[in-house]
């Protein structure tokens, strides 16, 4: 059985984390059966989740993931498209988690408002007082990779062009096909669906919402791959 380590529905959202939520939906596109398990970070190869035990195998990484899914176990996530098409999946896969992400990321541990009405939420269940110490060493961590990374260090105009601009881009690259890359889905809406879905998120308040919100098209894609591999999550 596979099990795949995911920090677990949060927000309304499949997973907290978009990575994850890529993974889900591979495992699901693969037909493959798996399950989950919420342990944290603990035992994660690379310190970090998703991550994958097949076995005495430990994958790490959603891109690991999905190659491993494909050499180990014959999964095909083309989608029957051409090498043209899958590098246009790969070029936007990685828009999206290079930088789309960051945008998400800032919203959620940046933004006082976000971060004191919804992410705090996340350390509910840790006992009092070090609930507050495991939140602000949380949100300090995540504010040195923003500034590590260089969304941290942008006005929140510059940030709102970036998302702008990443989703427009996006729009006109689905146009008016019902997944990324024509008719069919492929291994790349897995991540299309998850950080768009993500940047969609109403629990969040941010220049990345109000540009997904303003592309009709997005949302449309959003509900169809909802429907599809998550359609008992409301």
């Amino acid at each position: 059985m596979l099990t795949l380590n995911v920090f677990g529905a949060a927000f309304g959202l499949p997973d907290l984390s978009p990575f994850v939520t890529k993974t889900l939906v591979l495992l699901k596109m693969s037909g493959l059966p798996f399950e989950t398990r919420r342990q944290g970070i603990k035992g994660a190869p690379k310190g970090k989740l998703p991550w994958l035990q097949d076995g005495e195998q430990a994958i790490a990484d959603s891109t690991f993931i999905r190659l491993h899914l494909e050499q180990q176990h014959g999964c095909d996530f083309s989608g029957g498209y051409d090498a043209g098409q899958l590098a246009l999946g790969w070029t936007v896969e990685k828009m999206l988690e290079e930088h789309l992400y960051w945008l998400g990321v800032y919203a959620r541990w940046a933004d006082d408002y976000n971060f004191n009405t919804t992410t705090s939420k996340l350390f509910n269940r840790i006992p009092w007082p070090m609930r507050a110490l495991a939140r602000n060493h949380f949100r300090k961590k995540m504010l040195a990779a923003l500034k590590a990374q260089g969304m941290g260090r942008h006005s929140d105009a510059e940030r709102a062009v970036f998302a702008q601009r990443d989703l427009a881009a996006l729009a006109a690259l689905l146009g008016d096909k019902p997944f990324l890359l024509g008719d069919t889905p492929c291994g790349y809406d897995a991540s299309v669906y998850a950080f768009v879905n993500t940047a969609l998120n109403p629990a969040f308040t941010s220049s990345l919402r109000t540009a997904a919100e303003s592309h009709e098209t997005l949302k449309a894609y959003v509900a169809r791959m909802h429907a599809l591999y998550f359609p008992a999550v409301e």
